[in-house]
C-alpha cells in the first residue's frame, strides 16, 4: 500500500506532499516534497491507494444557504442565522463540532477564517481529480480523506504544542515530535528526511496526514453516525484516528 499525505496551502510554495510505502509490517517514507502544484498532486493521488489531505473538503451547508439567500435577497434565509448562535452554524461544519467534542480542539473555520483560501484551491483540486480518477466522496469513503494532523498527534499521545513556525524554537519542538514518533512507531523509516522534517511544519504535517490516511484505510478512524452522515457527505468529514500508532503497520 502507498499512502499520500498533502498539507495543502493556497500557495503551492507552502504545499507539502509525503508518500509512505507499507509492506510486511514496515513503512518507509519514500517521497517528500515542498512547493507542490496541482498537477503533481493529481499524479501522486493516482499513484497512491489513499490520500489524506489537511484541508476542508467542503463548506457548512447553512453557509451555502445563507449566501444563496443573500444573493436572492431572501430575508428569511438570511435572518435564520441572526445572532451569535446562528453565525456559529455558518462558521463550523458538523465535523468541526465533532472534532471539538472528541479532542477539545477547535478547527479553523472554512467560511470565516484564512482557511477559506486553501479550501477554494482544494475544491479545484477535487474537480481535477474527478476528471482523471473519478469523483471522490467528501466523507472519505473513497480514496480521498480529510485529516487534521494536529488532532492525530494529540490522539496518538505525541506532544506537539507550538510546532508551527520557521524559528529555532519551533524546529526544536519538531525535533522532539520526530523523536516521539520514532519511539512510538519504530517500524516507520523516515531517517533520510529527518532534517527536512525538522525544518518545516508543512512537511511534517504531510507525513502525519499520510499516516492518518493509513488509519482511514485500516478503518481505524471515527466515522460519522447516522445523524451526521448527510452532513459528512456534503460538507466533508475529518477522520480522527482511533487507537495508537502501533496498529497501523499490521
Amino acid at each position: 500500500m502507498k499512502t499520500l499525505g498533502i498539507d495543502l496551502a493556497a500557495d503551492p510554495k507552502r504545499t507539502a506532499a509525503a508518500v509512505i510505502e507499507w509492506h510486511d509490517g514496515q513503512a518507509r517514507l519514500v517521497h517528500l516534497a515542498l512547493g507542490v502544484g496541482d498537477e503533481p498532486v493529481v499524479e501522486l493521488f493516482g499513484a497512491s491507494d489513499v490520500t489524506g489531505i489537511d484541508c476542508p473538503l467542503g463548506w457548512p451547508r447553512p453557509f451555502l444557504s445563507f449566501l444563496l439567500g443573500h444573493f436572492r435577497e431572501d430575508p428569511d434565509a438570511v435572518l435564520r442565522h441572526d445572532g451569535l448562535a446562528g453565525r456559529r452554524e455558518l462558521a463550523y461544519r458538523a465535523t468541526d463540532r465533532f472534532v471539538t467534542q472528541q479532542t477539545g480542539m477547535i478547527p479553523l473555520s472554512v467560511s470565516a477564517d484564512r482557511l477559506a483560501h486553501p479550501a477554494m484551491r482544494c475544491a479545484v483540486l477535487q474537480a481535477k481529480i474527478a476528471r482523471v480518477w473519478g469523483v471522490q466522496r467528501r466523507d472519505g469513503a473513497g480514496r480521498l480523506v480529510e485529516v487534521y494532523p494536529a488532532a492525530s498527534l494529540r490522539i496518538w499521545g505525541i506532544s506537539a504544542r507550538r510546532y508551527k513556525g520557521r524559528g529555532t524554537p519551533e524546529s526544536v519542538v519538531r525535533a522532539g515530535i520526530l523523536g516521539q514518533l520514532a519511539a512510538a512507531a519504530p517500524w516507520l523509516d523516515f531517517e533520510a528526511y529527518r532534517d527536512q522534517l525538522t525544518g518545516s511544519d508543512d512537511l511534517l504535517d504531510s507525513v502525519i496526514a499520510s499516516l492518518t490516511a493509513r488509519a482511514a484505510a485500516r478503518r481505524a478512524t471515527l466515522l460519522p453516525g447516522p445523524d451526521q452522515d448527510l452532513a459528512a457527505r456534503e460538507e466533508g468529514w475529518i477522520h480522527l484516528p482511533t487507537g495508537s500508532l502501533t496498529g497501523l503497520n499490521t
